[in-house]
């Protein structure tokens, strides 16, 4: 691969590898693959028709991973990429994704995921998507990821959704469907600072005998940034449902927490939580007391509580 400066230190802050990672991958900058391998139990098949992969995981695959990063540093390039995830039965795979852009120009820089996990039979998959900007320029560091999640019978799913810092404008959109006895579990980690705006929305059916899902959010909204968090639950079973959303604002930050709840079973045990909160001003003076700053404070409860 031939990364420059800059292109490295995206993939170190979105994926947390430093040259080629291990197990099968797939490193997109500015538009093209600028490296790709596929493995023994894992094949990674560029799409003919639109912009995208598809990445087949063998059944029984045990203790295997895919890096997937997208990194930009073109000011004005917009993309839209789709890629399909077929983790076949009994498999167990972490699958990091992710996206990093640096933008120094005036036009603004876009990129829209769309991911489709297709989870086989008693499978189970760890999916980490973490989102990043920066760069000086004028133009925005607009990320808008799309994921759909189809879970079989007795399946697994754990996604860790972050956004680090220097996105300007996101909207997540993650829609889930779950046969009997699958478990899906979402937590998701936001920062936002100056005039950023960020869009949670989930949607979540539970269809089959047995399902779960627990969808927990944890954000902080700083300066004059907006978020909101959009989180639908829908019991069609017996079965069981957590949705929360735990929030700190500061300065001007405002933040929307939309629950929803739709039980369509007599036995569908559906649960929401939401707080929405400034620092308690005890927890900034107990640091201070040890000798930091009131910025210090700050940075220390706020990092803490996005861990």
């Amino acid at each position: 691969m031939n990364l420059n400066e800059t292109e490295k230190n995206l993939l170190k802050e979105i994926a947390d590898i430093s040259g080629i990672p291990e197990g099968a991958y797939n490193i997109r900058s500015n538009g093209k693959s600028v490296g790709r391998r596929s493995g023994k139990n894992i094949d990674i098949v560029p799409k003919e028709d639109v912009s995208g992969l598809d990445i087949f995981i063998k059944p029984d695959t045990k203790g295997e991973s895919v890096h997937i990063p997208v990194v930009m540093t073109q000011s004005g390039l917009k993309e839209e990429v789709y890629n399909d995830f077929h983790i076949g039965e009994n498999a167990q795979v972490e699958i990091v994704a992710g996206c990093g852009i640096d933008n120094c120009g005036c036009d603004d820089s876009q990129h829209d995921g769309i991911h489709r996990f297709f989870v086989g039979r008693n499978a189970s998959v760890k999916y980490v998507e973490k989102h990043y900007g920066s760069g000086a320029g004028a133009g925005k560091r607009i990320l808008n990821p799309i994921t759909q999640v189809y879970m079989e019978e007795n399946s697994y799913a754990e996604m860790e959704m972050v956004q680090i810092k220097g996105v300007d404008d996101t909207t997540r959109t993650t829609e889930a469907e779950l046969k009997a006895g699958a478990k899906l579990v979402v937590r998701e980690r936001l920062m936002t600072h100056n005039d950023q705006t960020a869009v949670s929305i989930y949607t979540v059916e539970l269809n089959g005998t047995d399902s779960c899902a627990d969808v927990v959010s944890r954000a902080v909204a700083a300066d004059n940034s907006y978020q909101k968090f959009d989180a639908k639950i829908v019991g069609n079973a017996p079965c069981k449902g957590h949705t929360e959303c735990d929030s700190i604002i500061m300065d001007n930050g405002k933040i929307l927490a939309v629950p929803c709840l739709e039980a369509n079973d007599v036995d569908a045990s559906l649960v929401h939580e939401a707080a929405i909160g400034k620092i308690a001003g005890e927890q900034i003076i107990k640091l201070m007391t040890l000798g930091l700053t009131e910025e210090e404070a700050e940075e220390q409860i706020i990092n803490g509580f996005l861990r």
